[in-house]
């Protein structure tokens, strides 16, 4: 700890100069493909944090729910309610894959998802799509992910960022990606019997 003002300031002076000099060189622009995963909480809400930046930028955006289906969600409630001029917001699960417990049906649905979202993807209006939960649906083989990574690697525009969240995200999109961050779990409520709870979880 710096107790003199006037080193303080000569300290942080050196440090600003040097950070100028790394950002000058910061210039290029482009869509980023981003993933989010590992088993710590926080992988939507991240995500969501995104598409709600992009609105508050009068970006339009997109959403498509892989998994979670009719469950209640905040961020769906609200983008429908209030945004839906500059976000579109498609839930295609149908619940976690332990509760429909139809691998036939889980694979239709996420095909019909992976479906919409090469169309919202390839539209260059939107500047940001996010795949919430796909990682599961490719964990589970219910989608190729070589088709996935092709496709974000050849087809995706040139501004368009992409963000895929969910669990065990596969090392061929963890290669593709421009941005990835996995969340680590320290310590949950869950484990000390305290449901998900509305306003935390969803």
């Amino acid at each position: 700890m710096i107790d003199d003002p006037d080193r303080h300031a000569s300290k942080m002076a050196k440090k600003k100069a040097a950070r100028d000099k790394i950002m000058a060189t910061k210039t290029g622009e482009k869509g980023l493909v981003i993933v989010h995963t590992g088993k710590g909480k926080g992988k939507s809400s991240a995500a969501f944090g995104m598409i709600f930046r992009c609105i508050a930028h009068d970006m339009k955006c997109a959403v498509v729910q892989y998994i979670k289906g009719g469950m209640d969600c905040g961020e769906r409630d609200l983008i429908t309610a209030r945004f839906a001029d500059i976000c579109e917001f498609h839930t295609m699960g149908e619940g976690f894959t332990w509760e429909t417990q139809d691998r036939t049906r889980d694979i239709e649905m996420a095909q019909a998802a992976w479906e919409k979202s090469k169309e919202l993807i390839r539209d260059p209006a939107n500047r940001m799509v996010l795949l919430d939960e796909i990682n599961i649906a490719l964990r589970y083989d219910y989608l190729d992910v070589t088709e996935v990574v092709a496709f974000l690697r050849d087809e995706k525009p040139d501004t368009t960022h992409v963000v895929l969240t969910g669990r065990n995200a596969k090392d061929e999109l963890i290669d593709l990606a421009d941005l990835v961050t996995e969340m680590e779990l320290v310590k949950h409520p869950f484990r000390s019997g305290i449901k998900a709870q509305k306003g935390v979880e969803f």
